[in-house]
């Protein structure tokens, strides 16, 4: 704990304990409270012995007695009065946590009867009281169309949201002429009524308009460029008209609260005309080729390759002027068939998956590219939670619609730039114009750094279906790899300078390779799932060279791997780095397979998944 400290007429706590400032602060505020009611009842008891005896010589009437009581209060010295406003701030704490005090008799809001509730029991009462507005129809009219509202929607309610608090605390709070008159009041039968006022809750009702608006505005349109034949063309824009959403909360907030009768209503909305931004000069200074990137997928299935190209129509043709910035997930998503996006292979939680939209990262990973050598502002990137094919490890971008991984870019330049992606069936492309504003000896290289890598192990399952011996890979796996980006910055040819532009880290998954036991002999077949049991590659595969050798088998018992550290010193590869397959040691002059008397038990096969590691 910190931050305590508690002088000797107040105190103050840090904000990092809210739990031990509302009990010091109800202790403190108890003990000061107890100490001032004490003073204070000793004065009433010689005010209303005093004031007893001047009623029966009829000297003063109550009237009078009250102006008496406040010439005392006019006298009271400034230490005081200090010290009440402290015990009411500090009954203000101890109300706002406490909500089960009881209202006295005789209390009432708006005519009915809270005498004997709680404080929660009575705001269920304000609740029920202002429910009878929440389905008066109120219609919201902005340029030249209208949005059909109702009073909850416009989150109308009590202004006077502690009304019932002070109902519970009436007699205790205000001076002390105030409080001896409303216990007076009270003792004698004459109630307290509290009226309430309608209000209306500015933030929910901006919460509100921020969707509902969308029905009525007309939004303006950007002029723009489209590419055709290798050339730009230009589009004039439109300017539109939109809600003013802050502007129309106060004016709602404003007629609610001091000009609605209750009933059914209109109220004009604040708009404001919006130009479209961007001129035809300006646009003209897109004509260079900023950055591109190309990527391959002519292997994809069908599915995936209609992912991949309906994502890029969404990119193609994005203008961005100076400052404005993309994101990738809000610009290609919802992953729907409605949005024109099918099942194909994705990574989920390590795994392989088919979901809508599989595929779709490659469309991140090219435009990763193109921004890469345009040199833009990258704002947010993820790599993949395992390598893929189409680009070296750490040139990859991953997005997620549901895991939180975007792509957003920023257009750093001093002039727009125009973004094209087209597929051909083979290859992904994204290409980033603009003005160029680096010399023309200017150039950059970025070259990947793996750092470490880490083979992926193989899970070994036993096939009674399967000829014995037979190797095949069902689920193919994953390298662990750690990488590094590294952008170098080259001027006339000369490298001025290098530094790191991203560091990765992909996840090994481990490959899945059944192995078959089937056999006339169950011996055979007892003695293959013997091996397989033990998921070492060499037993493994002594067990098929020595009873299926005539078994041809292009698996391999180590997983292979494409990828090495980068600079790595080069050391003499360890037996289990080494492919067992094919494998050369003679068939082990064991004891001869055992004699079984049942069928043997086979290894439980996992679901293999989908075999997909081009996502």
């Amino acid at each position: 704990m910190h931050g305590i400290h508690i002088p000797c007429r107040s105190f103050s706590i840090s904000q990092s304990t809210p739990k031990l400032k509302g009990e010091v602060g109800r202790q403190c505020g108890i003990i000061k409270r107890n100490a001032i009611i004490e003073v204070i009842e000793v004065v009433m008891r010689k005010l209303r012995f005093l004031l007893s005896i001047l009623a029966i010589l009829g000297m003063f009437s109550l009237d009078s007695n009250l102006l008496l009581v406040n010439a005392a209060e006019k006298n009271k010295t400034e230490a005081e009065e200090a010290e009440l406003a402290d015990e009411e701030a500090e009954a203000v704490e101890e109300e706002a946590v406490v909500d089960d005090r009881v209202i006295p008799d005789g209390i009432t809001i708006e005519g009915k009867s809270v005498a004997g509730m709680t404080v929660t029991e009575a705001d269920k009462v304000v609740a029920d009281y202002f429910s009878d507005y929440d389905d008066v129809a109120f219609t919201l009219a902005a340029n030249d169309q209208t949005i059909a509202a109702t009073g909850g929607e416009l989150c109308i309610g009590a202004k006077n949201s502690d009304v019932t608090v002070k109902a519970a605390t009436y007699g205790k709070y205000g001076n002390l002429a105030e409080r001896f008159k409303a216990a007076a009041d009270l003792k004698d039968g004459r109630g307290k009524d509290f009226k309430l006022s309608i209000g209306a809750d500015k933030a929910g009702i901006t919460t509100y308009l921020n969707k509902a608006s969308e029905q009525v505005n007309d939004e303006a349109s950007d002029d723009y460029l489209t590419r055709e034949d290798d050339q730009f063309v230009f589009h004039e824009g439109k300017s539109g008209v939109v809600v003013q959403i802050d502007e129309s909360a106060a004016i709602l907030v404003n007629f609610i609260e001091n000009q609605w009768d209750g009933k059914e209503a209109s109220v004009d909305l604040a708009t404001v005309v919006r130009e479209p931004r961007g001129s035809k000069e300006e646009l003209a200074e897109i004509k260079d080729l900023l950055g591109s990137c190309t990527t391959d997928y002519s292997s994809s299935n069908s599915n995936r390759k209609t992912n991949v190209a309906n994502g890029v129509s969404f990119i193609n043709g994005k203008i961005l002027y100076p400052g404005d910035e993309l994101s990738v997930v809000n610009t290609i998503t919802p992953f729907t068939e409605e949005n024109g996006y099918m099942l194909a292979g994705s990574y989920e939680n390590g795994t392989t998956v088919q979901t809508y939209g599989g595929g779709i990262c490659q469309v991140s990973t090219t435009l990763y590219g193109a921004v890469r050598q345009a040199e833009l502002e990258v704002l947010t990137r993820n790599c993949h939670s395992m390598a893929v094919t189409y680009v070296e490890p750490s040139m990859d971008a991953a997005i997620s619609e549901s895991g939180g991984k975007d792509f957003q870019i920023k257009n750093n330049k001093n002039y727009p730039i125009y973004i094209e992606g087209f597929c051909d069936g083979s290859t992904v492309n994204f290409n980033i114009y603009g003005k160029e504003e680096d010399a023309p000896s200017h150039e950059v290289v970025y070259e990947t750094e793996i750092t470490a890598v880490n083979v992926q192990n193989t899970t070994w399952v036993a096939d009674p279906n399967v000829q014995l011996g037979k190797l095949t890979t069902t689920v193919s796996g994953h390298t662990g790899i750690t990488a590094k980006l590294w952008k170098i910055v080259y001027e006339n040819g000369q490298e001025v300078s290098r530094d790191v532009y991203n560091n990765s880290k992909y996840n090994p998954s481990n490959r899945t390779v059944t192995v078959g036991i089937a056999s006339p002999d169950p011996n055979l077949s007892a003695a293959m799932l013997q091996a397989v049991a033990t998921q070492d590659p060499n037993t493994i595969a002594a067990a098929v060279a020595a009873y299926a050798p005539g078994v041809a088998n292009s698996t391999p018992y180590v997983a292979p791997t494409k990828y090495k550290v980068t600079n790595a010193p080069d050391t003499e590869a360890t037996p289990a780095q080494q492919e067992a397959a094919p494998v050369e040691q003679p068939a082990p002059e064991a004891t001869p397979a055992p004699e079984v008397t049942t069928a043997p038990e086979t290894t439980p096969q996992p679901d293999p998944g989908v075999n997909n590691t081009d996502i």
